[in-house]
């Protein structure tokens, strides 16, 4: 049957965080801030590894490939999100709904498969030092990249079309600030539709597959992290990865409660505070994360900013 003989809704409301203008103004302030810090801090890792030929590594590269995933990440629903904090009407169309919804997750899996090949390159750094150089060249490294955005923008593709094509009657108000798949499965008018279980079977398979290949890849860099005699060594080893499992430990420990747990556990404002973390906050304490601990990154952020400063200046 065709979606436009079944379908009334065609367009839907985002009630995102209700409350009295005052509490929408703050609500506005603060994600604008963290939107904004999010923006500069991954742009400033970007311009560090472009602009620092010493961070011409496969690393490096990759943490910047990664900063720019964080910024189309927050950047896929931020905007409307400050939009509907000052508008009345919270309203999105339904192409528009289900085209967030397909680049939201589409960005999260690849985000997913971003830090397996982050795992796979500090597993070969630590664990097979001589040979990182020749197996991690900049051709591998640009391959994996390149791999992670197509499947994760191929995984979903179908699944979330055939969810397009369900039965929406109405009512089309999403108690979210954003189209995800629970508010959506429980606006269709459909029955307990199979392309639901579908998605969240695929939804956890990828979450545990991921984190399942992560923990063993740093279970190996532990084992050889241990066996390195020198304390200093240990350390440097230690901090080299440190940065990432504090990453991954953080956007895992928020996706895996709301996809991979029962849903029925949480209040519906539970979901918006924890997908607030792994999507607005998470991607703003990256850019920290990732330069705090790492001595080359800040001497090119520091090169960074003082390159903006003289050039403000002249």
């Amino acid at each position: 049957m065709n979606k436009s003989q079944v379908s009334t809704v065609t367009y839907f409301v985002l009630l995102g965080f209700p409350g009295p203008w005052e509490m929408q103004i703050t609500l506005f302030s603060l994600i604008l801030m963290v939107y904004m810090l999010t923006l500069s801090g991954n742009l400033a890792i970007i311009c560090a590894v472009r602009w620092d030929h010493q961070l011409h590594t496969p690393m490096y590269l990759l943490l910047g490939n990664f900063s720019f995933l964080e910024i189309c990440y927050v950047t896929c629903t931020v905007p409307n999100m400050l939009v509907n904090f000052l508008s009345k009407t919270k309203t999105m169309s339904f192409s528009g709904c289900f085209t967030q919804f397909y680049v939201f997750f589409s960005l999260g899996t690849t985000e997913c498969f971003f830090l397996c090949v982050m795992a796979y390159d500090r597993y070969l750094a630590i664990c097979r030092p001589l040979h990182y150089p020749s197996i991690m060249t900049t051709q591998l490294c640009s391959t994996l990249v390149s791999l992670c955005w197509l499947v994760g923008f191929f995984v979903y593709s179908i699944p979330i079309s055939f969810i397009s094509q369900l039965s929406f009657c109405g009512p089309n108000i999403i108690d979210h600030f954003l189209c995800d798949v629970d508010p959506l499965m429980a606006l269709s008018c459909t029955p307990t539709p199979i392309v639901g279980y579908i998605f969240y079977s695929l939804s956890s398979l990828i979450i545990v597959l991921t984190i399942l290949y992560i923990l063993g890849s740093y279970a190996l860099v532990l084992r050889a992290v241990l066996q390195v005699p020198s304390s200093a060594g240990r350390q440097k080893a230690f901090s080299t990865c440190g940065s990432h499992l504090l990453v991954v430990s953080l956007f895992y420990g928020t996706i895996m409660v709301m996809y991979v747990s029962p849903t029925s556990d949480s209040s519906v404002g539970m979901h918006k505070i924890i997908t607030v973390i792994y999507s607005v906050v998470t991607p703003a304490l990256n850019p920290f994360i990732y330069s705090l601990r790492n001595k080359d990154m800040k001497h090119a952020l520091h090169d960074v900013f003082c390159g903006m400063r003289i050039t403000q200046s002249s």
